[in-house]
């Protein structure tokens, strides 16, 4: 069997997450290298996995490690940078939510990887996850009629590294970790068609202390077919992690549950394992996912690309469908600032997509 090198950038939870699905869904790929900017952390990251290759040098790493995929699992401040030397290198590229902070890099990220022949994928799994596409594929059928509303929802009490939590490394808060989600799977829903308008709500109730970031929201996204799509995003959701979606259509309805059903139902006094580390969502009442991998769709986005890359295929989720989803989430911030619908296309000149919520609120 023909197997592709990959070379995964990052060595944190979700640089976990793609390493387990490479290993155990797909054979076609071989992961012969790790980047971490700690040393320390590749070095153990790379022990933990048997990966033969460590790097601490992006650089180095691009140009010694044989790969010819980068797996891009770092913060959303390094996505533009990393990109722009694995295009220049002609590797070809997968990337995690979101494409980039701002509409200026993910534009000049597309170009240059269009520039060097390289193929871009957006990461996002929902358009993968196996109960999410049995609903698309219901709902392609006609089992529901016309859809006139998608709602989407993924919510738990916070995410896992300090990071998410600096605006400037992140570039907002949960609408740009988890909000993403859901204005990507709207899009594939509604075979990419156009979003005309994006009303908001959005606070940070929960996290003050850490961060200026949201960690609540609401956001509303009309499409151009008349279909009205809700997100609900948060961090400040106890319990334990909640990702669902409901269809409605002129003859029917569909809900679907990434983790209920595929879950240990257990209640604990005190909490147990790493969770007790860093939130409360094994205190009491808690949902045990025995293959959140498996479910999140984690396994067959990667499968996918290594398809495209061995057969010389379009990815489904590209870098354009990234950056209308970046797009989108700006007019949800500026939405949530001014308390107005705001209508695309919408491209401000901002440093961060949060600035167009936390500059309204400084009046």
């Amino acid at each position: 069997m023909q197997q592709t090198k990959i070379a995964i950038l990052g060595a944190g939870f979700i640089a976990d997450i793609h390493f387990e699905s490479y290993h155990r869904f797909v054979p076609e790929a071989e992961v012969v290298a790790v980047y971490a900017r700690d040393g320390s952390k590749a070095r153990a990251f790379a022990e933990k996995h048997n990966i033969p290759q460590w790097y601490d040098d992006i650089d180095a790493l691009i140009g010694q490690s044989g790969c010819e995929i980068v797996d891009i699992c770092l913060p959303n401040f390094l996505h533009a940078e990393v990109t722009f030397k694995a295009a220049a290198a002609r590797k070809h590229i997968i990337i995690e939510k979101p494409l980039a902070v701002t509409l200026e890099e993910a534009d000049a990220m597309i170009a240059a990887c269009k520039s060097a022949g390289v193929k871009l994928m957006y990461a996002e799994e929902l358009c993968f996850a196996p109960k999410y596409e049995r609903v698309r594929h219901m709902v392609k059928e006609g089992a529901i009629g016309d859809i006139y509303m998608l709602k989407q929802g993924e919510k738990h009490s916070g995410p896992h590294s300090d990071w998410f939590y600096d605006k400037n490394k992140s570039g907002g808060g949960v609408l740009m970790d988890m909000g993403c989600h859901a204005i990507a799977w709207f899009r594939w829903m509604l075979n990419n068609a156009k979003a005309v308008s994006v009303y908001a709500t959005m606070a940070t109730v929960y996290h003050k202390g850490r961060t200026v970031c949201e960690d609540n929201s609401v956001v509303i996204v009309e499409f151009e077919n008349g279909v009205t799509c809700v997100a609900e995003n948060s961090w400040a959701k106890h319990g334990g992690m909640d990702d669902r979606c409901e269809v409605y259509g002129t003859g029917g309805v569909v809900y679907a549950d990434l983790f209920m059903g595929n879950a240990a139902v257990a209640y604990s006094k005190n909490g147990y394992g790493y969770a007790m580390e860093k939130a409360d969502t094994t205190v009491g009442w808690s949902f045990t996912i025995f293959e959140e991998v498996f479910n999140q769709g984690y396994p067959h986005e990667l499968k996918h690309f290594i398809e495209c890359v061995q057969q010389n295929k379009e990815p489904l989720v590209t870098g354009e469908d990234g950056r209308a989803v970046l797009e989108i989430i700006y007019a949800a911030y500026a939405s949530a600032g001014t308390g107005k619908k705001i209508n695309l296309p919408f491209h401000p000149k901002v440093n961060r997509p949060i600035d167009l919520w936390l500059d309204a609120q400084k009046g």
